[in-house]
């Protein structure tokens, strides 16, 4: 389970069957991403992912991503697979 400090700012649920980007709220900083029901693959250098084998990266279900890079820049892909998205503001400290 993951401890977030930073003020909540938003919800985004997504169903990728094709690249999907994601829209954070304003002054987004950080966000825990998490994947369910089946593997989505992301790339996050603005190209967009695929599911042929070297089209992104695998995310397997039940995986919890903490990101703090380019919202801009990331998409998801899947065939079935869901992302949930948790927006978070302020520093970003995300305690182990």
């Amino acid at each position: 389970m993951a401890v977030v400090t930073g003020n909540p700012l938003g919800y985004q649920h997504l169903a990728p069957t094709a690249a999907t980007g994601l829209t954070p709220p304003a002054g987004a900083a950080f966000a825990l991403i998490s994947i369910s029901t089946a593997i989505v693959y992301y790339r996050d250098d603005g190209t967009a992912p695929t599911t042929s084998a070297g089209g992104g990266v695998p995310l397997p279900a039940g995986t919890l991503l903490e990101y703090m890079s380019r919202f801009d820049k990331i998409q998801f892909i899947s065939a079935t697979g869901l992302v949930d998205v948790s927006y978070y503001g302020g520093s970003g400290a995300i305690p182990r």
